[in-house]
């Protein structure tokens, strides 16, 4: 068969594959792609490390801090939720309760990062059960970090905790009760916050560890308040009637977050703003 295509067609074929090649690390082959960019690498370390830099606290200061959930896809919100918060004197940094993606791409983390990162004060985050769908953990793990750590700043040590049980077929190991109990047993702070994305009494958490786990928040004697998202809607009570306040957030789409101040051993305030 006679070939229609000459080799001049190859040869002025040539330049434009090479230059594709080149720039294949600015190409995306597959939304499930998890390959990020350094700047966009252990944000969690990067975010910590940037509080560390801020004034210290000493045990009268007062802890200000925002907490919010549930970003997902709400990308304008984020916009907004920014130029709120930046405007917000006092504060010290942001904590999200999960969900930072809705279907656990790491373009979407990224694109909210753009966002957050805008923020004047450094952010932190707890892995929700929307990160860890599809390639969703290991896009979390390279962009974030680890999905149990915690840090102290002032006299608080926040423990920020997977709780996405359904996510691991309710294994009875998460989260991760030994780990939990380890940094509750922290006794060189004054005040812990535990931070996760299902609360103990959704139907997501398994539920062959919820009794374990809200008598661990009951018998913690430092716990100031555990803080959740997931709901989408903002709810706060002791819904066990055991002496422990639960916070849950507004996602970014009710356009709502909570400025939280603490202080004392167990004394605090919570504002909402609606930006």
């Amino acid at each position: 068969m006679r070939s229609f295509l000459r080799p001049s067609f190859f040869r002025a074929l040539l330049p434009a594959a090479a230059l594709l090649l080149a720039g294949c690390d600015l190409l995306e082959f597959s939304p499930n792609d998890t390959r990020v960019p350094e700047e966009q690498q252990n944000l969690t370390a990067k975010n910590l490390a940037r509080l560390a830099e801020l004034p210290a606290l000493g045990p009268n200061d007062t802890l200000r801090f925002i907490f919010t959930g549930d970003s997902q896809r709400f990308y304008d919100d984020a916009e907004d939720l920014v130029k709120s918060v930046n405007q917000q004197p006092g504060i010290q940094f942001m904590v999200i309760a999960g969900d930072i993606s809705d279907f656990g791409l790491g373009r979407e983390m990224r694109w909210i990062d753009d966002q957050l990162r805008k923020l004047k004060v450094p952010y932190l985050t707890a892995v929700g059960n929307h990160d860890l769908v599809g390639n969703g953990r290991r896009a979390y793990q390279q962009i974030f970090g680890p999905l149990n750590y915690s840090f102290v700043y002032g006299d608080t040590k926040f423990i920020m905790l997977d709780t996405n049980g359904r996510e691991y077929n309710f294994n009875g190991r998460v989260p991760d009760m030994p780990w939990l109990l380890q940094e509750m047993a922290d006794t060189k702070v004054r005040r812990h916050v535990v931070v996760s994305h299902i609360p103990p009494d959704d139907a997501d958490f398994d539920p062959k560890l919820s009794e374990a786990y809200i008598a661990a928040m009951r018998e913690d004697p430092r716990l100031v308040f555990s803080m959740n998202g997931h709901r989408h809607s903002f709810r706060f009570g002791q819904p066990f009637g055991d002496g422990v306040t639960y916070v849950n957030s507004d996602a970014f789409e009710r356009r709502r977050y909570i400025v939280m101040t603490v202080w004392g051993d167990k004394q605090f305030r919570l504002k909402q703003v609606s930006f």
